[in-house]
């Protein structure tokens, strides 16, 4: 059944219909819906609905009418999901942690490069950036920042094309790269390569970062700061945009997502490619070469304001809340009119580990001494991490939630 992505704006009428193919997906049927510009900026909307191997996709997005041309969108299925290179972050020490992430990549299907985290004890005054207050900032935070920023800096130095980072106790599906399949056809619908512009990459040419795992976070038009503005308004269009991946059996049921949205109030078993807000946590997330050099800037070349996953939160907070408003004195750089995108509920997420809790977690404490016997994940239906024995056996996945 075909219906329209739950945006915050009131639904449109549905003028037209046409069938579309691809080569990803099996049979795409689309319902198309044109309006005007506004402010000047050209966005006309589209509302776009695609039965997939996962489920039925819909969007709310910009159209793009550039020149067609190989997509390569196949490639998120490779040993790199379609990127140049996986980075994962994560201390030298924590053996036990780079034990379970290279036997869960190589289950599942892809390889991944490790940068050793840092100890933040051993970053002086002198190296941190511009407006760190050493004295407020957790050892544990300035460590993680340089851990991510040290994995930063080679996407630049390297001049890869984009990179994905992950943390060094992540867990996904075991289908992942089936959902990386539909995320990379919604990251390039949200924001469309120019017109005669090359052969896509898998995931588009047009984003900075792209936001796989988090703590959670809400959608951009219900951040305070843009609450109050019409519905009309440049900015607003830009951020209500989603594309919508519905009847998804890898999305928990309602009850089991967590994060900062009330999705008892959603559809089930639906996932969002959006517009970044503010999310929490860096678990997981994707720059672009262009991504990477903005970051660089602002995360440390110029200045840092708090713990890496806040100070990349409102680089993207900063770039979306601004968007359309050309007065300098108002908005400062726009945070670097930098494109986030955001996949909620996330696809990557912390993973406990069984044993003991204090393990967790190498930049908080975590009391108490418990031990834990079951390892768990949240929002993680197939977790690959609890069905490594399943894999290796050629037995049935299992759900976390059966």
């Amino acid at each position: 059944m075909l219906f329209l992505c739950p945006g915050r704006a009131p639904r449109r009428p549905l003028p037209r219909r046409i069938a579309i193919g691809s080569a990803v997906v099996i049979l795409l049927s689309a319902f198309i819906l044109f309006t005007p510009s506004l402010s000047g900026i050209d966005l006309p909307l589209v509302v776009k609905g695609i039965p997939s191997l996962l489920g039925t996709i819909y969007s709310d997005v910009t159209e793009h009418k550039g020149q067609p041309g190989p997509t390569a969108i196949d490639r998120v299925t490779n040993d790199m999901l379609g990127f140049p290179k996986v980075f994962i972050v994560g201390l030298p020490e924590r053996s036990n942690k780079r034990d379970a992430i290279a036997l869960t990549s190589a289950l599942t299907g892809f390889h991944v490069e490790w940068v050793d985290g840092v100890n933040g004890e051993r970053i002086s005054n002198e190296a941190a950036p511009f407006g760190v207050y050493m004295e407020r900032l957790w050892n544990t935070n300035l460590g993680s920042w340089r851990g991510h920023m040290t994995t930063v800096r080679r996407i630049v130095e390297e001049n890869l094309q984009s990179a994905m980072i992950m943390e060094d106790d992540m867990d996904w599906d075991t289908r992942l790269k089936s959902q990386l399949l539909m995320i990379a056809q919604g990251a390039r619908e949200l924001f469309p390569a120019p017109r005669l512009h090359p052969p896509l990459p898998p995931y588009g040419w047009s984003w900075d970062l792209l936001w796989l795992g988090h703590c959670g976070e809400v959608f951009p038009d219900l951040l305070d700061e843009n609450k109050g503005k019409p519905a009309d308004d440049a900015g607003i269009r830009y951020m209500s945009r989603k594309f919508t991946i519905s009847d998804d059996p890898t999305v928990p049921d309602l009850d089991k997502v967590t994060g900062l949205i009330d999705f008892r109030i959603e559809l089930r078993h639906t996932w969002w490619v959006h517009v970044t807000g503010a999310p929490i946590c860096t678990f997981a997330y994707a720059l672009s070469n262009r991504g990477a050099r903005k970051v660089l800037l602002d995360l440390s070349v110029d200045h840092l304001t708090g713990p890496f996953d806040n100070a990349l939160a409102g680089l993207c907070r900063r770039a979306v809340s601004n968007y359309g408003t050309l007065d300098p004195d108002r908005t400062g750089d726009r945070g670097l009119d930098t494109k986030c995108i955001s996949v909620t509920p996330p696809i990557f997420f912390h993973h406990k580990a069984k044993g003991s809790v204090n393990a967790d977690s190498d930049i908080q404490t975590v009391a108490g001494g418990e031990i834990r016997e079951h390892g768990t994940t949240e929002n993680i239906v197939r977790s690959a991490r609890g069905n490594l024995r399943n894999m290796i056996m050629g037995t049935e996945m299992e759900s976390q939630y059966d």
